[in-house]
């Protein structure tokens, strides 16, 4: 189903047009037929054979009632504009048009109404007068039908134009997350209560888990009617009438929105903004407005980056004083506080500053990956189906697709996602990095995680998970909070062997007696031996030496006592800690903590008094 929407002045026959092509009269309260008016938004439901069905909003042409014609206006595909061929063009007729060049119209008819009252050669000036009126608008190029709805002429040619037209347009993204801003509330009895609206995008089906924003409540949808057909399911382009059970109606309001549970509700948008030309003197970079997004009315302020120019679109931002829905891509108008000119319009952006699709159709795959290119960052399939205004499952499918296809890598703790040739650049970037620092200083075991983040001007936390990803792929190498190249193998010059060689000495006697750690520390910080401290670092990221407690060990005695420990254990399968203390000749001081330093990486465990071998036991790590 597709959506047309009349434009045009007040009391230029716009309902009665509708009346006359649908047999229903849209104007719904008894006030509107009396004085023959529109006053709030009125919908009829038009069949035009071979498949093709419209729903046709018939908003009001009064400027008094101009917001309510706003709130119906955003799902227009077609613009039937409407001008009575004894009146012509009108102001009003020229604001519509102002507004809608900023919404979802495709395609315009223009149809000149009450031709029974003029004759064919005031008919004929009267549509010569009215292409010149239309030029510079979104109607220009229109075609343009005389029609009568008192006669019936021209109906036929009305018809056929029109089913023309909507059987070109593409369908809706079904893949997209359902929104509907809802438009009118009400109680139906028995049943409940009713929200309607146009389903810009989207599917709902009956017993479907939505959500109303911006108040988050969730929702379940009982029942769901298309212009009073029961319906399990419809698609975006559908006027919705959907039941919600244990909603009251003093809870919801036009303007608010039925949406799937993607979406989210924000107070400040980017944009790209549209100048109006006739509003170029009374625009400033910081703007108070009423801001019109799908039904909703919102005072906010418009700040735009640079000084507007007319005919260009210009990037900004929208702060607004409550919360609304908009996903990228959605149309927007302004209008001034007071008087209430319009000032433009344009489309909200992602957070790339690309305003996305009007609809999307068949470039969703090209839409994740414009969200994953737009930076180094790791994404959920949740922000992502947001940015890209898919449903979650979707983006889901789709990152999986380009997973194996090599377009996307993946990190772990939360599973997120990257662009893989960004992430390849990163990379390159850091493999560079990492080779210069080996080459400069080849002692050292690698770069950290903060040394890194910072020469590569990457949050940490980022460039953790992305390192450790392509760690786990072999593409470089960790260990000990090191990251370095597959290759590296750290070298101690002969001044630092032979420092590090009397720093930790090994006594005869009593070979498994440690070192001081803070005494082995204080005398790397002082000593003048080139790249001590680095040195050290990779000694203990390597396990050359052991920090245990607060002592150090060499790397080969903390293996002979372990050794000694298995040997022990596989004998006597369990051990006490004076066992433990005579099997290594040492003191108790020194006992408790190793045995503590063996529980904990998974070689012994204790019970009670007696330590055991684990089964499964670990290789130790420093």
């Amino acid at each position: 189903m597709h959506i047309v929407g009349t434009a045009g002045h007040v009391d230029h026959g716009k309902s009665s047009l509708v009346n006359a092509l649908t047999g229903t009269n849209p104007d719904r309260w008894l006030e509107e037929q009396l004085r023959g008016m529109t006053l709030d938004l009125g919908f009829a439901h038009l069949q035009l054979g071979d498949g093709v069905e419209a729903g046709i909003v018939d908003v009001p042409g009064h400027e008094r009632f101009l917001h309510n014609m706003l709130a119906g206006a955003a799902g227009m595909e077609l613009l039937l504009l409407v001008v009575a061929a004894d009146e012509g063009v009108r102001p009003q007729t020229v604001e519509h048009l102002q507004i809608l060049r900023y919404l979802n119209v495709r395609d315009t008819i223009v149809a000149v109404t009450k031709i029974d009252l003029v004759s064919a050669d005031e008919l004929a000036h009267s549509c010569e007068n009215i292409r010149a009126s239309l030029q510079g608008t979104i109607a220009q190029d229109a075609p343009i039908l005389p029609v009568s709805s008192t006669t019936g002429q021209g109906l036929d040619e009305l018809r056929a134009r029109m089913q023309s037209i909507l059987a070109s347009f593409p369908p809706r993204s079904p893949d997209a997350p359902a929104y509907l801003p809802i438009d009118r509330v009400f109680v139906l009895p028995g049943h409940g209560t009713i929200v309607t609206g146009t389903l810009m995008q989207g599917t709902l089906s009956t017993g479907d888990r939505v959500k109303l924003e911006p108040s988050g409540k969730a929702v379940r949808i009982r029942s769901l009617q298309t212009f009073g057909k029961q319906q399990q399911a419809v698609a975006g382009g559908a006027r919705v009438a959907a039941n919600l059970p244990g909603v009251e109606v003093s809870e919801i309001a036009r303007g608010e929105m039925l949406v799937a549970p993607e979406l989210a509700a924000a107070q400040t948008f980017a944009v790209q903004f549209d100048a109006l030309r006739e509003a170029m003197p009374i625009l400033r970079r910081r703007n108070a407005v009423r801001a019109y997004i799908g039904s909703a009315e919102i005072l906010g302020t418009l700040v735009l980056d640079e000084d507007p120019k007319p005919g260009a679109a210009i990037r900004g931002t929208l702060f607004l004083r409550r919360a609304t829905v908009a996903y990228p891509g959605t149309a927007f108008v302004v209008r001034r506080l007071s008087p209430k000119d319009l000032l433009g319009g344009g489309r909200i952006e992602n957070e790339a500053g690309s305003p996305g699709p009007k609809n999307a159709t068949s470039h969703d795959e090209d839409a994740v990956l414009a969200v994953l290119r737009r930076g180094l960052a790791a994404l959920t399939a949740t922000e992502i189906s947001r940015e890209a205004n898919l449903r979650e499952a979707r983006a889901e499918a789709l990152l999986k697709k380009l997973e194996s296809t090599g377009d996307v890598v993946s990190v772990a703790r939360p599973h997120a996602y990257l662009d893989a040739a960004l992430t390849g650049a990163f990379l390159e970037a850091a493999l560079r990095f990492l080779n210069e620092a080996q080459t400069r200083e080849p002692w050292a075991m690698g770069a950290t995680s903060l040394t890194l983040a910072r020469a590569l001007d990457v949050p940490e936390a980022l460039l953790v998970r992305v390192l450790n990803a392509l760690a786990d792929e072999g593409r470089l190498a960790r260990r000990a909070g090191y990251f370095f190249t597959t290759g590296h193998t750290p070298n101690l010059t002969a001044e630092q062997q032979s420092f590090f060689e009397e720093l930790v000495p090994l006594d005869a006697v009593n070979p498994f007696l440690p070192a001081e750690l803070a005494a082995v520390v204080a005398r790397v910080r002082e000593s003048r031996v080139n790249g001590a401290s680095k040195a050290f670092d990779m000694l203990l990221a390597k396990g050359a030496f052991v920090k245990v407690n607060e002592e150090l060990y060499r790397g080969t005695q903390i293996a002979q006592i372990r050794s000694r420990v298995q040997t022990f254990l596989h004998e006597h399968s369990r051990m006490t800690m004076a066992e433990f203390r005579d099997l290594i000749g040492t003191s108790r001081k020194y006992a408790v903590p190793l045995l503590e330093w063996f529980d904990a990486r998974g070689i012994t465990v204790r019970s009670g008094d007696y330590r055991m071998l684990r089964t499964a036991s670990a290789e130790p790590q420093s």
